[in-house]
């Protein structure tokens, strides 16, 4: 059972290298909002349309001051196959040892044609200027995941 945060929670802090291997922190945008999405695997079917997703609206959710961060188990130098094969706008970050993704209470068991595993859920956080969870998208398809985000912000 999964115990994703809950909005009004304050994120926890953590710092990973992106896709260029440089260290990353969370603190590093106080003052603004953060989308933190999480995903399972770069270059899948779902994680790329999800991310061109998120490139394609990357625009709008900037005039609205929110800053994309995607985190993944992958490690930096897929992360960066990634972003250029797809012309990826925004960073990703390496959480190979999905510290960072039971912090937010988004890795566990997950099943998929039969099998059963642990792994990263797709759930996505936005995190206020403070630091404080504001929402929490759990509940999305891939290709409208920006929208989503976008709606929540708008209304």
């Amino acid at each position: 059972m999964l115990s994703i945060l809950k909005c009004g929670t304050l994120a926890p802090e953590f710092s990973l290298l992106n896709q260029d291997a440089e260290s990353v922190k969370l603190s590093d945008f106080r003052g603004r909002k953060v989308l933190v999405y999480f995903y399972p695997k770069a270059l899948t079917p779902g994680c790329t349309t999800q991310a061109c997703d998120l490139r394609d609206n990357k625009a709008e959710l900037a005039q609205l001051g929110v800053v994309i961060l995607g985190v993944s188990p992958d490690l930096p130098a897929k992360l960066h196959n990634f972003v250029e094969k797809k012309a990826l706008n925004f960073t990703l970050l390496s959480d190979p040892d999905h510290q960072v993704a039971e912090q937010f209470g988004v890795w566990g068991e997950k099943k998929f044609m039969g099998r059963t595993y642990d792994g990263i859920h797709r759930i996505s956080f936005l995190i206020d200027e403070n630091g404080v969870i504001e929402q929490v998208f759990d509940q999305f398809k891939t290709k409208d995941h920006a929208q989503l985000v976008l709606d929540y912000l708008q209304k």
